[in-house]
């Protein structure tokens, strides 16, 4: 009995949203509510996904000439990478890589020209091993780095001091001797090459300096470096990760501290971005959903007729508010499922629209202002399974609670009263 019962409730539920002639006004509502679901739902999934890509890119250019994990002497002064502390941290779990850094702000000639930049010492061996140096070179190479008196520097530091690969530079650095004076250092290298990364106080004031090299110019010895930088597994365990090496390590003279509260500020502000945009957007599912109680409402007032001839007929009142239920249901998981494939369709072809939607906009092709909406078309985009989920099981939830009001409404309506109206 139960399955018949259900045929006739789906095919009330397909005669409500297929209504015609007078009733199709309802009906037009009904479509455009649909639209309205699925157009908020595609825009949480697109916003929400280039956000994600964007603020990956922006954490990775962060983390990309940083160690996930920073180890530095607690009183301020040098640490001492001793061979027994960096075999330690290198058998320590989780650690992919440990790297040396010594760092001092210095002033780099060439020609007449000078300009400030931050000197950084590092292994040979660890530079390459930075993509984000090692992917981003746009002039030289870094093959002859550590073999002679050389440096790597930013692109646009280069292009500040109209330098080119093989020309000669001075770096003035400083040491603070042992009576607290400050002595400072002049040590000529030649530019071997520049790097890109799109950040600019990377790619405008960072110079790489093989670290055995700085060390003797600063007359230090070869154990002392600023920092130790470790790049770890999984960034995301940092804070524990950096708890449970300080255990380890045992050394009241180290101060361990991890990205994320180095950068505690930026990372914060981009957790509330993404998640008052989110609900900023949600907003939209929530309008359209509104739509479907008018237009549902509005679809029983004007059925009232058709609902008393029903329950005089022998329908129950459940019949009566499933059948309602499922048809304005249907219009938001429709709406749902739509706003989904649409969503995920261009965030697949992000790339291709931004640059078509620029090139309608920028009719006279490259030119001025070109390189600045390249940023745009290269947008990154990061589909994260459980974000669409969420998005999903919410417009799901606002339908189902958009087609509550009007299913029970269909119930308050007495034949005698709906006959009266015919």
């Amino acid at each position: 009995m139960s399955s018949p019962v259900r045929a006739v409730e789906r095919w009330l539920a397909w005669r409500y949203l297929a209504t015609r002639q007078r009733e199709g006004f309802v009906s037009f509502i009904a479509i455009f509510s649909l639209i309205g679901v699925a157009l908020g739902v595609a825009t949480l999934i697109i916003v929400l996904s280039v956000m994600g890509g964007f603020r990956q890119q922006l954490l990775g250019r962060i983390i990309g000439l940083n160690g996930h994990i920073v180890i530095t002497a607690r009183d301020g002064g040098m640490a001492q990478a001793t061979p027994e502390l960096l075999a330690k941290l290198k058998a320590f779990p989780g650690v992919r890589a440990v790297n040396l850094t010594l760092e001092r702000q210095a002033l780099v000639t060439a020609g007449n020209q000078t300009r400030g930049a931050l000197v950084r010492g590092v292994r040979p061996e660890d530079l390459q091993a930075k993509e984000m140096v090692a992917k981003t070179m746009v002039h030289g190479d870094l093959g002859a780095f550590g073999t002679r008196p050389g440096v790597v520097i930013g692109e646009r530091l280069r292009q500040a001091l109209n330098l080119r690969a093989g020309d000669k530079i001075t770096l003035v650095t400083h040491r603070v001797n042992d009576n607290g004076t400050i002595s400072p250092r002049y040590s000529d290298y030649e530019v071997l090459g520049s790097f890109l990364t799109k950040r600019y106080e990377f790619d405008n004031g960072l110079v790489f300096v093989p670290l055995p090299m700085l060390q003797d110019d600063l007359e230090y010895g070869h154990e002392a470096v600023s920092s130790i930088d470790l790049d770890i597994a999984d960034p995301a365990t940092a804070p524990q990760f950096a708890e449970d090496l300080r255990k380890a390590l045992g050394r009241d003279n180290l101060r361990v501290a991890h990205w994320l509260g180095l950068n505690a500020r930026f990372v914060g502000a981009l957790q509330v971005e993404r998640v008052m945009m989110f609900i900023i957007l949600t907003l939209i599912v929530v309008v359209a959903a509104m739509n479907v109680v008018a237009s549902f409402t509005m679809l029983v007032r004007v059925k009232r007729g058709s609902i008393a001839i029903l329950r005089t007929m022998g329908a129950t009142p459940g019949t009566i508010v499933r059948a309602f239920f499922l048809s304005a249901a249907a219009v938001g998981l429709v709406g749902t499922a739509v706003g989904t494939g649409l969503g995920l369709l261009v965030c697949a072809n992000m790339q291709g629209i931004a640059h078509l939607l620029v090139l309608l906009t920028n009719a006279g092709g490259p030119g001025a202002g070109w390189s600045e909406v390249e940023f745009i078309t290269s947008a990154p985009v990061r589909v994260q399974p459980a974000e669409v989920l969420s998005i999903i099981a919410i417009a799901i939830l606002l339908s189902l609670a958009a087609a509550a009001y009007p299913a029970w409404r269909s119930t308050r309506v007495e034949p005698v009263e709906g006959l009266r109206h015919e």
